[in-house]
């Protein structure tokens, strides 16, 4: 997305980093720069920096980084455009006419416009005669007209092409309805509805955009549930259904369900914090999104064994990002709807405020893969639980559990604990060494968090980040570099000079907060990165020592290229011979 570049200047220049960030987050100043608690994970001590002077920001716990526009985009959930248009709106400036950039939003609004028109044409249909076995549907799953009605619930009929047709006639393409994921084109060259005999469950965006849908078919069909697949609207790892509603809810937790109808009987019975992931197991994309906005969050999986594997892995990737995790155990039922409409929003909420810890929890699970009146299986349940309790790192923990432990298998708490000490300075002796193998590693301190970066050669890695922070700190020098781009051995470095260059030689702004809409919100983050870490003072002798040593590595990179190929048209003259070439 192109703007002018004078534009996005005094986007820049009337949106000061420190004070659109200190909008959102409580800053204190140490020394040149700004720190606080970041608005992207949980914390208890202040990792998230504000340099005023280089427009960035970076984090130093979850690594994210950028320019105020990048902050903008994570905080509000933005993509560049709409961030653009934001920051513009707050500073008072008229975004300017440009052809690309209205080109993709007006298309991006054409999809949104499609899908509500889509979602308006499956109301209808449900409550229409050709609805009548999805209202029968609806009364069998106990769901009130005002649930209904609060997540727009509808119908997609058993024909190829109503929703097609209906569409058709209020003015959209048949591209667009296969841009949208709600049509398809058939080998023969026809288009056709991807939604058919559905009750459809729109999925609404945080700011109230359907993006996509949820079709639950209505026979014996499979798949039994259909979503949408991605488009330039839609992308099921970044987003959460009713995510919309759950965020402004006061409960102070989000309950993370497995399906769609699990988190509208929680709203139904009055737990508007309920979510659900869209047709995929929970990411890491979906861990961050929730820890914007609480820092509880409670697992209530299947019981079966598919459910209970998807709590399993979910536990980490949200302890990930500080968020503390609870697990509800239900009995009598198989998910939280049976169990509302068995036991009803009381009990429901006496089984919320009872439910077990992440510890609990593992220590139950592994309890329960045990038959404890053998003393063989006593002894390794006994084995497995020290291990397991050596990795908690409050000790006030590891003395309550050890003691549940003990009492489950009988046997005195002084014995268990002893286990759990044997365990646990076992874990810290190879936490120890491990910690040890990274100091000496440098590779791994300095590599880059994003794993679309790659430093395969450390030694001009290294010199090519010390350039790069030269530069953007002294343009002046930009002129003196003649290495070609692809000297770089990281590929990034070499566009960011080759972007440099371009910027000097067309008098655009030279400094780091200036290119972000020329790389990744990822990439911006890892310039970042290196730029907080950067506080040599430039000299002669440093700018001299970094291209000596990109320019070396370079050239041995490409002697072994040649050496290489020499090697192969060797053996591949050797392998013409012997077969008579």
């Amino acid at each position: 997305m192109a703007f002018p570049q004078p534009f996005l200047d005094a986007l820049t220049e009337r949106n000061p980093i420190d004070e659109v960030v200190g909008q959102y987050v409580s800053l204190t100043r140490r020394g040149s720069n700004l720190f606080g608690l970041c608005p992207f994970h949980s914390e208890k001590t202040a990792s998230f920096s504000v340099a005023p002077d280089k427009g960035i920001f970076y984090c130093f716990g979850c690594h994210a980084g950028g320019g105020v526009i990048n902050f903008i985009m994570q905080i509000e959930g933005l993509d560049y455009p709409d961030a653009v248009r934001f920051l513009a709106k707050r500073a008072g400036l008229e975004v300017p006419e440009d052809e690309n950039y209205h080109s993709q939003y007006q298309k991006q609004e054409r999809l949104w416009a499609l899908c509500k028109d889509a979602a308006r044409f499956f109301r209808q249909q449900l409550f229409s005669p050709v609805g009548t076995e999805a209202q029968a549907y609806i009364q069998k799953r106990a769901l009130s007209m005002e649930t209904v009605k609060r997540f727009g619930l509808g119908f997609s009929p058993n024909a190829w092409a109503s929703l097609t047709d209906a569409m058709k006639e209020k003015g959209y393409k048949l591209d667009e309805l296969i841009d949208a994921g709600l049509a398809l084109r058939g080998k023969n060259g026809g288009v056709y509805d991807r939604f058919r005999n559905r009750l459809m469950f729109p999925i609404i965006d945080i700011r109230n955009n359907i993006i996509g849908f949820g079709g639950r078919v209505m026979d014996d069909s499979t798949p039994k549930y259909l979503n949408s697949p991605e488009t330039i609207i839609f992308n099921k790892r970044k987003n959460l259904f009713a995510l919309n509603i759950a965020r402004k809810s006061k409960q102070g937790r989000i309950i993370l369900t497995e399906g769609y109808m699990d988190a509208i009987a929680l709203h139904q019975y009055g737990f508007d914090c309920a979510v659900a992931s869209l047709g995929t197991s929970l990411t890491e994309e979906h861990a961050n999104i929730l820890a914007k906005y609480t820092n509880q969050v409670i697992l209530t999986y299947d019981g079966d064994e598919a459910g209970q594997n998807a709590t399993r892995r979910a536990i980490p990737m949200l302890e990930k990002t500080g968020i503390q995790v609870r697990v509800l155990r239900m009995q009598g039922a198989k998910d939280p709807d049976e169990f509302l409409k068995k036991y009803g929003a009381q009990r429901f909420e006496v089984l919320l405020d009872a439910c077990q810890n992440q510890a609990e929890y593992r220590l139950d699970s592994l309890k329960r893969k045990y038959d404890l009146t053998l003393d063989d299986q006593r002894v390794e349940f006994l084995n497995q639980a020290a291990a397991l309790i050596a990795t908690f790192l409050n000790a006030v923990q590891r003395e309550v559990y050890g003691r549940r432990a003990a009492e489950a298998a009988g046997i005195t708490p002084e014995a268990m604990q002893l286990e759990i000490k044997k365990a646990y300075r076992k874990a810290r002796a190879i936490e120890q060494k491990k910690q040890e193998s990274q100091d000496l590693d440098i590779a791994r301190q300095r590599a880059p968090k994003s794993r679309a970066i790659r430093y395969d050669n450390l030694r001009s890695a290294s010199a090519e980040e010390g350039l790069i922070c030269m530069l953007l700190r002294e343009p002046e020098l930009i002129a003196s570099v003649t290495l070609p781009a692809e000297a770089f051995s990281v590929d990034l470095f070499g566009r960011v000079l080759a972007d440099l260059r371009q910027r000097m030689q067309a008098g655009r702004p030279t400094a780091l907060s200036a290119l972000e809409a020329d790389f990744t919100p990822e990439e911006m983050a890892h310039l970042s990165y290196i730029m907080s870490r950067d506080t040599a003072p430039v000299s002669d002798e440093a700018f001299a020592d970094y291209l000596r040593v990109i320019q070396e590595e370079y050239e041995d990179r490409s002697l072994t290229r040649s050496e290489d190929s020499l090697r192969l048209l060797a053996e591949q003259m050797k392998s013409t011979k012997q077969y008579g070439g």
